[in-house]
């Protein structure tokens, strides 16, 4: 069993817009939709997870009903940051599911993921037990304390820039979620830095540079521009 969980629990207030990023329409469809048409076309993909930012859900649901999102099961609360809500997530679905099941946690607006890094990050999963979405650092890299200036560079080849999905047993995820509570590890930006944060090592699958996370407006408008290559064709695996 392969189950997504997308992560829409967020405000995003970096985008300075009056509705949650996640639910913004572009070309007359909301964001989240494109990410679970994502998931919904991949045939490796056999349930959505949706964690929901707080009276969205019955939205969320109707979206899915108009657009045809037949593999979403579950629509789970947010929690207080990132971490809360993947941490909801997980223990919602490890009720359902077993713990050999792979559960791939996606940022709900990075709606442009492909069927192959989707079908590439569920076979690292499987060959090596998880697998963080990652593309190659290629900007000259530069250490500052101050923000404003520096004396240091660092080497760019040392570096990886992660995306999602970041895929996981979910025996595994649990089981790291707990230690992290008892750890008192509670606001880490992500579920790879959380690992590493355990001292768990985690391995990577390969990313794009199109699998961009919707973070400022003009993030949409690179978003439009991809939609307009691609031409209306989403890719499936």
């Amino acid at each position: 069993m392969n189950i997504a969980l997308i992560i829409a629990g967020g405000v995003g207030n970096r985008m300075g817009q009056d509705i949650p990023k996640q639910f913004l329409n572009v070309n007359d469809k909301p964001v989240i939709v494109y990410t679970m048409e994502r998931f919904q076309n991949c045939d490796e993909i056999d349930v959505i997870a949706v964690v929901c930012i707080e009276g969205w859900e019955t939205m969320l649901q109707a979206y899915a009903n108009q657009f045809g999102i037949a593999k979403l099961k579950h629509i789970i609360p947010g929690g207080e940051n990132g971490q809360g809500s993947i941490r909801n997530g997980i223990e919602e679905l490890s009720k359902h599911y077993n713990e050999g099941d792979i559960v791939l946690i996606h940022d709900a607006i990075r709606p442009m993921v492909s069927g192959k890094i989707i079908s590439d990050c569920i076979a690292s999963v499987k060959e090596y037990g998880s697998a963080i979405v990652t593309i190659p650092c290629q900007e000259a890299m530069l250490e500052t304390t101050d923000g404003k200036s520096t004396n240091k560079s660092y080497p760019r080849d040392n570096l990886k820039r992660t995306q999602t999905p970041q895929g996981f047993f979910l025996g595994d995820i649990a089981q790291a979620h707990k230690e992290a509570l008892e750890k008192g590890i509670t606001n880490s930006v992500a579920s790879c830095t959380m690992m590493v944060e355990l001292g768990k090592t985690i391995y990577f699958s390969p990313g794009s540079e199109k699998n961009i996370k919707l973070t400022t407006v003009d993030d949409i408008e690179i978003f439009k521009a991809l939609l307009a290559a691609e031409k209306d064709t989403w890719l499936k695996c």
